[in-house]
């Protein structure tokens, strides 16, 4: 073998020391290699660990429906409660626990390695699963994708840890994003949220190698979930002169709605009035006002609990929903999302989504019920994450309704700049500096 490179490359003979360096180099025992092992072994247990946390969290979500069903006024007593002991629990063993976890990823691209001792460490995201599901127990009307995108995260922060190789912040985007494809069942969603979402707020450079790692992570619970469709296949599609007349609007109504959500969820993080300085001074008892709020909306109404996906859905196919719904997920959501206990928005907001567009299906009553709803689905969730390009691929992925691609995208971006109007800054990076803060105080 020697002789056969000597005889290619003249100029370069294989001696024996050249063999050792290039096996340091690009061997087992190599940085190089050890860092690509970690990244694809990272991706394969994020793929299992999200399929495990969906099945436990839709387990969660079957006992409180139960519960509810059979004991129809106890949750107005049980809720506060929950959300009271949920947020104490946070506070006292993993306050970075808090929230939905996608904003302690973007903080975490700031120093990645000491990020995996504190805001992605196997101890916060431990602690991030168990809390969640005691949301979902609790009625609270939370989805797992964002706590997912954290324990994702944190995964690739351990893999990288046991081989003993620095951990890159693209490589934390990887995980995040890794989450959000095995999540939702979409690996090519992952993909975008990663460039869209994730990578934008620190540019890093995504390489192939990170996005590969994101694919694998969601054809890995594809495996084990089976190859379903997260909404079921709908097939929706629209007529061009219609869709003209349709994407403004409901881009507009869904944009600004996705909007005054995420101006509402960060005045009550950043900003410093009378009110938030009373919910920083009793974070408990506000969270029991919270979840007093919850309760109601879950009793009067019976469909505002938890992720909202079984309503979503039947708007999706078509079946007639109040038109209240919308209005009263969003309050929900929004009441569980400032309380301060673990739980993401991503779920909650494709179900308000989905009220809003059964509102327009009022405007527009001739035309697809299915795809109104859908272009409803994708301009609230573009509205509030401000990542056109992930909600519309996230649509089509888990409503298998790509003949509505055009109208989608142009109903995104509408949504995207409407939610400008309302609020300039996007949720997760605003959200995001508060735990950047965090880790700024502890260092010093």
């Amino acid at each position: 073998m020697a002789g056969l490179f000597n005889r290619l490359l003249p100029s370069k003979r294989w001696t024996p020391s050249r063999y050792r360096a290039l096996l340091r180099a690009r061997g087992p025992r190599s940085t190089q290699f050890r860092t690509r092992g970690a990244i694809l072994v990272g991706a394969i247990l994020i793929g299992i660990v999200a399929t495990l946390f969906a099945q436990a969290a839709d387990w969660a979500a079957e006992v409180f429906s139960r519960f509810a069903a059979r004991w129809h006024w106890v949750p107005l007593i049980t809720t506060p409660l929950t959300f009271m002991g949920l947020v104490w629990l946070t506070r006292r063993y993993a306050p970075l626990a808090r929230g939905s976890g996608i904003p302690q990823v973007i903080a975490a691209q700031a120093n990645p390695n000491d990020a995996t001792r504190t805001l992605i460490s196997i101890r916060t995201v431990a602690a991030k699963a168990v809390l969640t599901i005691g949301a979902v127990l609790g009625g609270a009307s939370v989805g797992r994708e964002g706590p997912t995108v954290q324990l994702a995260a944190a995964v690739m922060g351990f893999t990288h840890r046991l081989v003993r190789v620095p951990l890159r912040g693209g490589v934390v985007i990887a995980g995040g994003a890794a989450g959000v494809a095995a999540a939702f069942n979409t690996p090519l969603a992952g993909l975008l949220f990663a460039i869209e979402e994730l990578a934008s707020a620190y540019e890093q450079r995504v390489t192939l190698l990170v996005l590969a790692a994101i694919v694998i992570a969601g054809m890995v619970a594809q495996s084990v979930q089976g190859d379903y469709i997260y909404f079921g296949a709908i097939g929706a599609h629209m007529p061009l002169l219609s869709a003209l007349l349709v994407a403004p609007v409901a881009g507009i109504a869904g944009g600004m709605t996705g909007g005054l959500f995420s101006r509402i969820l960060l005045a009550m993080a950043v900003s410093r009035t009378r009110v938030t300085g009373w919910t920083r001074a009793h974070p408990v008892a506000f969270a029991g006002v919270c979840g007093g709020v919850v309760a109601v909306l879950g009793v009067v109404t019976g469909l505002t609990w938890g992720t909202g996906y079984a309503p979503a859905r039947a708007m999706i196919v078509g079946v007639d929903a109040p038109l209240w719904f919308g209005p009263a997920k969003l309050v929900a959501t929004a009441a569980t999302a400032i309380a301060g206990l673990p739980g993401g928005i991503f779920a909650p907001s494709l179900a308000v989504g989905a009220g809003v567009g059964n509102l327009l299906r009022e405007v527009f009553p001739g035309e697809p019920a299915s795809a109104i709803v859908i272009l409803g689905m994708v301009a609230y969730f573009a509205g509030v994450v401000r990542a056109p390009l992930t909600a519309v691929i996230i649509l089509s992925e888990t409503t298998a309704s790509r003949g509505l691609m055009l109208p989608m995208f142009a109903t995104a971006f509408i949504a995207d700049a409407a939610s400008q109007w309302v609020c300039r800054e996007k949720l997760y990076h605003g959200l995001s500096k508060t735990f950047a803060m965090t880790e700024t105080a502890r260092s010093t």
